[in-house]
């Protein structure tokens, strides 16, 4: 089902104020009668855009949480990518957004502000990635706010520490995959650094702070206090990449360079097969004596250089070539065929095409189709984490520009300006 007409552009004014309006009406809650999760009676004002805030802010509404965005009268950044059936409503703000709520406030005008600071008055958590400075001078620090809010927990997301003269410089994903080691890593063995495909820094920054708030809404039931959180991208990144690659490195003296020798080894790659392409991944000492069972490779089970893990570790490099030549023997099926019962890692290069497709992930519920009161039929990922007494749940759509500025200022005893009720 394709929406009748776009929403309307926000109304100016000093609160931003804005009341879409939804060709079949107001959306319930898509999923009103889930059990309440773990983050249930939590609110979360998040004052984040792009990647790396809304993905940790829709991972606590997932969780429970009623997750307040606050946007400009622009909107978030990511509404505006392609593709999109209308404006502001990109595929990707879909995919990050849902379980929020959206309020349009100008946070630099006395009434925007105002406004924010008592709904954070009312409120457990404030994630932001506005740099700190401005933050400060908007009056909306930690300082200031856990002030008036003793038991809020303020998370600011940004690019490096304020603790190092990097403090306050400007960042996004790929500048932090240059600076992290990242873009590194993935140039190993090519003729240059390169970034991973993907927005990887903002998704694990997102994971990180996901799992701050979260640690410190609970030290918060026994200390009775809030605290301010600051996970900056520079730091997380470099601890995320190091935990194997930091390698001779982690010794004092050095024992050795930088870098994991099985990851960083060129031949480790998905191999391509007689009929596409396959993960083959022997792993353990017992996995490799199976493997070179199964393919009639006897003389390599008995080579010194593969027999066990330190061995191996000194010879990735030849063991993953004699792979590689190896699975180009077969076709995909019959890898699986050879495989399935042996207890080692496999798995056939998939698509995003094939993953809406896959048998397990209909099995397991994963994927969710939904008729979004604007946008038409959409597809959506679902929860992959499960808890069995507190489940998460989808309990609303990614928001339009503005949808629940009314229901929220009414929520903190403000209403609406005079001039902009009723408009859409």
């Amino acid at each position: 089902m394709r929406a009748s007409r776009p929403i309307a552009a926000p109304a100016s004014g000093l609160l931003g104020w804005t009341t879409p309006t939804h060709p079949h009406g107001r959306p319930p809650a898509m999923d009103s009668d889930a059990p309440e999760g773990p983050l249930a009676g939590v609110r979360v004002v998040d004052m984040t855009s792009i990647g790396m805030g809304p993905m940790a802010t829709q991972l606590l509404g997932d969780m429970g949480a009623d997750v307040v965005k606050i946007e400009s009268a622009a909107g978030d950044v990511f509404r505006h990518v392609t593709p999109q059936r209308h404006a502001g409503m990109s595929h990707a703000f879909l995919n990050l957004n849902r379980n929020k709520r959206s309020v349009v406030l100008d946070a630099k005008s006395e009434l925007g502000r105002e406004a924010i600071l008592r709904l954070v008055d009312r409120s457990d958590v404030f994630v932001s990635n506005v740099r700190p400075a401005a933050l400060a001078r908007l009056g909306l620090d930690d300082a200031s706010l856990r002030a008036r809010n003793p038991r809020l927990i303020t998370c600011s997301c940004h690019g490096y520490s304020e603790h190092g003269p990097y403090g306050g410089r400007a960042s996004l994903d790929d500048v932090i995959q240059a600076a992290s080691g990242t873009a590194w890593q993935q140039g190993v063995g090519a003729n240059a650094p390169r970034y991973v495909n993907a927005a990887v820094a903002d998704k694990v920054c997102g994971l990180y702070i996901s799992n701050a708030v979260s640690m410190a809404l609970y030290a918060r039931e026994r200390t009775g206090r809030g605290q301010a959180i600051e996970v900056p991208m520079f730091e997380t990144m470099v601890a995320f990449n190091l935990f194997e690659h930091l390698g001779g490195l982690t010794f004092v003296p050095d024992e050795g360079p930088a870098g994991y020798t099985r990851i960083l080894n060129p031949w480790r790659r998905p191999y391509r097969s007689l009929d596409g392409y396959i993960a083959v991944v022997p792993y353990t000492d017992a996995q490799w004596m199976r493997f070179f069972r199964r393919v009639g490779r006897a003389d390599l089970a008995a080579d010194p250089r593969f027999a066990e893990a330190t061995a191996r570790s000194r010879h990735f490099a030849e063991l993953y070539r004699l792979l590689e030549e190896i699975v180009a023997t077969r076709t995909n099926a019959d890898w699986i065929e050879t495989l399935r019962d042996e207890d080692i890692p496999y798995a056939p290069v998939n698509t995003p095409a094939d993953l809406v497709d896959d048998a397990h992930l209909r099995a397991t519920g994963f994927w969710h189709e939904y008729d979004h009161p604007t946008e038409g039929r959409l597809r959506m990922t679902g929860i992959p984490v499960r808890l069995s007494e507190t489940p998460g749940s989808i309990r609303r759509y990614a928001p339009n520009l503005g949808e629940h500025t009314e229901e929220v200022l009414r929520e903190i005893g403000l209403a609406p300006p005079a001039r902009d009720r009723g408009r859409d």
